[in-house]
């Protein structure tokens, strides 16, 4: 379905992460006249385009959407794969392990040993939706957010894992820092970690 969002958007749900991928893909491959952002979500692409010709939009949409979700499913070729480095000394890693019955360097293996994916981009610019983490370290956010969290901390809550782009509030599970801006309002495109990256963590030794 593609309803109006606002003024000059239209909202397409996919039904699917997986969708909103292909369906992102393919409109940055051959972006519609008038079309002046795309925002993936978990199952909807945001689609804003101001002054933009909603009708033939909507029916380039419905084409692209017809796509990504049947033959589409080939378009596109391997996202690429970012190597984070990250020092685990996290404020809760010793939280983390009690909760999932782990020990520290069990929790640093699991959260090294998968390939997550940068499901969509949220809360603040440049903060990536990592799916994919291990089901065992599935835990619970604080019960307290923290005031302020330092740029470049990695953490955990629920289903998923990120790294935080810039100092904020924040209440996921901290384990550890990484040394790599994921958000810098000067590179092309700023954020290091886009919808369908891959995204693989290797432990490291403080410099």
């Amino acid at each position: 379905m593609i309803r109006r969002a606002g003024e000059h958007a239209l909202l397409v749900e996919t039904g699917s992460l997986e969708v909103s991928h292909r369906l992102d893909a393919l409109l940055r491959a051959d972006r519609p006249p008038g079309v002046v952002e795309i925002v993936p979500g978990p199952a909807t692409v945001l689609v804003t385009a101001p002054g933009a010709d909603a009708v033939r939009l909507r029916e380039r949409l419905a084409r692209l959407l017809e796509a990504a979700a049947g033959a589409g499913a080939g378009v596109g070729t391997r996202p690429a794969t970012v190597t984070l480095p990250v020092v685990y000394d996290g404020a809760d890693l010793g939280e983390v392990a009690e909760l999932s019955g782990l020990s520290r360097d069990e929790v640093v293996e699991r959260h090294t040993a998968r390939e997550l994916t940068v499901g969509w981009l949220g809360f603040a610019p440049g903060f990536a939706y990592l799916t994919g983490l291990d089901p065992a370290l599935h835990v619970a956010r604080l019960d307290s957010p923290r005031t302020s969290v330092p740029a470049g901390s990695v953490a955990i809550a629920g289903p998923y894992s990120a790294v935080y782009p810039s100092a904020s509030p924040g209440g996921w599970r901290l384990l550890g820092r990484s040394g790599t801006a994921v958000w810098d309002v000067a590179a092309d495109p700023p954020a290091l970690l886009t919808p369908g990256t891959r995204v693989r963590f290797q432990a490291v030794r403080e410099p």
